[in-house]
């Protein structure tokens, strides 16, 4: 019954932000609210594998970009389909291309599920800082790929001409509003029915010991693979509509250095341990940096995520959801853990001139 109310709740906020944005008639709402819920599905994305399971993907960016770019692939071979088609197969290509956004969002998904998984084979070995250069490395040899690759573009780019308009909701990016709403829905879901599950379990011993859960019989390195392979589809779906709502992807925006960043940051801020951390860190940072974007430049963003993750690393290094966690216990009872006032305390007692 809960996770029915989550569901319900989760859509009618969305609906009503929706209508409200309508009914003012600004389309730029629609536009800041697809970027807020794109990196909520990044940042739940991420988490299952840096936050469940305590290994830091550096290359979110990396899976981001390869469904962004399944989608210009399969755009290029709808708009040639006599060229890159035989003469016999011409007339099936041209009944099922070019295809839908949610059907882009499928096969986005699994093209980056696909590379998660073949990445976590290869590097899921490495533990630690090991682990999170390699997820870096990957980052870097596929964008030096895409970067070679003339049928997407390459280095010059790739133009996408998107329809106007839609039946019913009229403007298209509204529609791509909706889409990504209903993303991360699911992706919230997908999280929330992890964490409450023999699954989620799992996750959490390899990141409170694995060796000891190693020990335990836990298979760990299946576990590791499937938190890969899920955490790379839901941001390969992520970025599959993205062309569209860009109009001209290239490789420096789609692996651009905002969404590696943020991924990682939202949830840190958010807190790793609970599917609600990284919706609470996406929003808060989502909407700080859209209204920086629009009162003073796009490129103080990064600076405002480095000085917040700088300061909750400090002061709250269990996240917002950590914070209300400590505040909530303290209120229950004075012994137990370090709260937040506290280490806010011996931390300005460590200040160098402090008495």
């Amino acid at each position: 019954m809960r996770a029915f109310y989550f569901y319900v709740s989760s859509i009618l906020v969305g609906g009503l932000f929706f209508a409200f944005a309508r009914w003012l008639g600004n389309d730029y709402l629609f536009f800041a609210g697809y970027t807020v819920l794109q990196f909520v599905v990044l940042a739940t994305a991420w988490n299952i594998l840096g936050g469940y399971c305590g290994y830091v993907n550096f290359g979110s960016a990396a899976f981001f970009a390869m469904g962004a770019y399944s989608s210009v692939a399969l755009h290029k071979l709808a708009a040639g389909v006599d060229r890159y088609f035989p003469e016999s197969l011409v007339g099936f290509a041209k009944l099922i291309l070019p295809l839908n956004i949610p059907t882009l969002i499928i096969f986005g998904g699994i093209v980056s599920g696909l590379v998660g998984l073949g990445t976590g084979y290869l590097t899921l070995r490495l533990r630690g800082a090991f682990f999170a250069i390699a997820t870096l490395a990957l980052a870097v040899v596929l964008q030096t790929l895409i970067v070679n690759w003339d049928f997407v573009g390459g280095s010059r780019g790739a133009y996408i001409i998107r329809p106007g308009e839609v039946p019913i909701l009229g403007s298209y990016i509204q529609y791509l509003f909706l889409v990504m709403l209903v993303l991360a829905v699911v992706a919230l879901a997908a999280a929330r029915i992890i964490e409450q599950s023999r699954l989620g379990y799992g996750f959490a011993t390899i990141r409170d010991d694995e060796m000891a859960a190693e020990a335990c019989g836990v298979p760990t390195l299946k576990l590791k693979l499937i938190a890969t392979t899920m955490s790379g589809a839901l941001m390969g779906m992520a970025g599959a509509p993205f062309p569209y709502y860009i109009g001209y992807l290239e490789p420096s925006s789609a692996f651009g250095l905002a969404y590696a960043v943020n991924s990682i940051a939202m949830p840190m801020i958010g807190g790793t341990t609970s599917w609600v951390g990284p919706l609470v860190g996406a929003l808060l940072l989502g909407i700080i940096q859209q209204i920086a974007t629009v009162t003073i430049s796009s490129a103080i963003n990064l600076l405002i995520v480095g000085l917040l993750l700088v300061g909750f690393v400090i002061v709250a290094p269990k996240g917002i959801i950590g914070l209300v966690q400590d505040f909530m216990r303290e209120r229950a009872s004075d012994k137990g853990q370090p709260t937040w006032r506290s280490r806010l305390a011996i931390f300005a007692n460590m200040r160098p001139g402090a008495r």
